[in-house]
């Protein structure tokens, strides 16, 4: 069981900085300007191996009246007779003022353990500040800074001191292992949400009045319903975004946005006497967007003369405007009188169970046939769309996935009818659902989509094939290029050492230049024919186009070879780049055949 600890003191000295410190989060509102937290706000932390149950309170004002900061005291005073210990903090900087003097004593009369806490004690200017806490009887002070963490091992030091011996030994033993439905009750600024959560817990645990904008920070309430447990989150009123200036209101609605996120069940709290304006509207879309189960919850619904006929109105005006969350329960109450709160948490529990629902994969399939049944998918461009296969991925929300051809040609139009036919074959209104289409590659429809299973692999398995006939035919063509090259180099180092002249060597069109080119290419090629009669004779041409090149190099390699002069044919033979090989014997006169 951890040690209840409620930290007070006067407005703007650091408390929820300091609540934030011991929570290791950033979950109260911290600003410059006094007053900002109001409401008592719990939270779970630890100082060491110490288990801390924290109280963030608001500042202590020395008012007794009707006015907002004497309902902020009698927050204050509940927190201290709640706690099992007093953290008092005050600002070492300005040193103790008459405010902190008439705390302080107030805090002597409640015969309560109390820790002096002098904050913002960084530097040596807050060192004679936090000596006049002396003055007040209740312990040396302990300076300390929240903001940057000082001071801690000090404060731990102290709280050990005081704690109770009966929770030292249960600090280890503490666990909570179940969680609570989470529900997060949004609406616009004096709606009636903390009235509401007062009425559920049966307790003055909120602030309430008449003033707008009230809550700032989103209080979390631990509560138990029929055996289960709950946890309400009272949030800050949301505005329209053009009317929010101030920057403590864009925290609150930030917070309030966050809590939205972390939340499983939205209460969308509503005034009867002027439900669903534009804000609502927007409010619930951004609920069933991130995914939440919404209800309505109508407040103030004494102050309504036809209760049935403005029921009914507003049912049809929900099924109008918001479509996607058609079928949202509905509950008309009252948080002043009590009136019709017994209707809404069994709302809320059903709602919860089909947020949480799993379908199984047989019944989605054959409810996917009768859909299809119902009404054909249509065809697009002449195609139709084919759904094949649907099965749940996850829940909370419900998220389906349907495998089908063509799926990114599915119109939204189908889509819509398959969400609100698998709501009502399966009982799930009000709860958002998502529905992604999906469809298989086809492996030999286009190589730069990519394949799946085992047309990817044939795929891959044929590249790398072709990548390895390339690279052993461009072996093949270099060993042979160094084969000839080292076979002209001795024939040029044994004619030399005989003495003769070197042998003439032909030379293709392409790399001569001019006729004197061309001459002795054609020279060179009638001395190798005389030389050597089984040999192909080979007829330069002049360098063509690409067009042309191509047709002239078209006969397989294969094909093209000669015939020896006793008739027999001779090997095959590749042709020379920018040359045609031309078939033939020789002529009786020795000489090659033309064309």
């Amino acid at each position: 069981m951890p040690l209840k600890l409620a930290i007070v003191g006067r407005p703007n000295v650091g408390k929820s900085t300091l609540f934030n410190r011991l929570a290791g989060k950033k979950l109260a509102l911290v600003d410059d300007q006094p007053g900002v937290t109001r409401d008592r706000r719990f939270a779970h932390g630890r100082l060491g191996d110490l288990d801390l149950e924290l109280i963030d309170t608001a500042g202590f004002e020395d008012v007794t009246d009707e006015s907002l900061e004497s309902r902020m005291r009698a927050q204050t005073e509940l927190a201290i007779d709640e706690a099992d210990v007093a953290l008092f903090v005050f600002d070492a900087r300005e040193g103790l003022t008459p405010l902190d003097r008439i705390f302080a004593e107030m805090l002597r009369r409640r015969n309560k353990p109390v820790v002096v806490a002098a904050n913002k004690s960084e530097g040596k200017q807050a060192e004679i500040g936090a000596a006049e806490a002396h003055r007040l009887g209740l312990g040396d002070p302990i300076p300390i800074s929240g903001e940057h963490g000082e001071g801690m091992a000090d404060l731990y030091a102290a709280l050990l001191a005081v704690t109770p011996e009966e929770l030292q030994e249960e600090f280890e033993d503490y666990d909570d292992d179940t969680k609570p439905i989470k529900i997060a009750i949004i609406g616009r600024p004096n709606a009636g949400k903390s009235t509401l959560v007062n009425r559920l817990i049966g307790e003055q645990r909120l602030l309430t009045g008449p003033e707008a904008g009230i809550t700032r920070d989103s209080i979390s309430v631990d509560w138990t319903w029929d055996g289960r447990k709950i946890r309400l989150v009272d949030t800050a009123g949301l505005r329209k975004k053009a009317k929010v200036n101030e920057k403590l209101e864009k925290l609150s609605t930030q917070d309030t946005i966050r809590s939205m996120t972390f939340a499983e069940v939205v209460l969308l709290v509503m005034d009867a006497t002027h439900p669903f304006e534009t804000q609502d509207l927007q409010i619930a879309d951004l609920a069933e967007r991130e995914g939440r189960c919404v209800v309505f919850v109508l407040a103030k619904w004494d102050l309504i003369e036809d209760p049935g006929q403005i029921l009914k109105e507003f049912n049809e005006h929900a099924e109008r405007m918001l479509p996607q969350l058609r079928g949202a329960p509905v509950v008309a109450l009252s948080g002043e009188t009590g009136r019709g709160v017994e209707r809404l948490m069994p709302a809320v529990i059903k709602t919860h169970r089909d947020w949480s629902t799993k379908v199984k994969t047989r019944d989605l399939n054959d409810w996917l046939q009768l859909a299809m049944q119902r009404h054909p998918p249509p065809s697009v461009g002449g195609k139709r769309v084919k759904p094949k296969y649907m099965a749940q991925t996850k829940a909370r929300p419900p998220t389906f996935v349907l495998f089908s051809s063509r799926a990114d040609q599915m119109p939204d139009h189908y889509r819509r009818y398959l969400v609100n036919s698998l709501r009502e074959s399966f009982d799930l209104p009000g709860v958002p659902l998502r529905i992604t289409i999906k469809s298989g590659a086809n492996p030999y429809a286009d190589a730069e989509q990519g394949y799946v299973v085992k047309g990817k692999r044939a795929f891959e398995k044929k590249e790398a094939e072709k990548a390895r006939l390339k690279a052993s035919r461009n072996t093949v063509k270099k060993s042979a290029q160094r084969a000839a090259i080292l076979a002209e180099a001795s024939a040029d180092a044994g004619a030399a050492a005989a003495g003769k002249p070197a042998p003439i060597k032909a030379v293709s069109a392409k790399a001569a230049s001019g006729k004197a080119g061309a001459v002795k290419a054609d020279a060179g090629k009638s001395e190798a024919v005389k030389s050597d009669p089984g040999k192909a004779a080979v007829k330069s041409v002049k360098p063509q186009g690409p067009k042309a090149q191509k047709k002239v190099s078209t006969t397989p390699s294969y094909k093209v070879g000669t015939k020896t002069a006793g008739g027999k044919a001779g090997g095959p033979r590749r042709p020379v780049a920018g040359s045609r090989v031309v078939r033939g014997n020789k002529t009786p006169g020795g000489k090659p055949k033309g064309r």
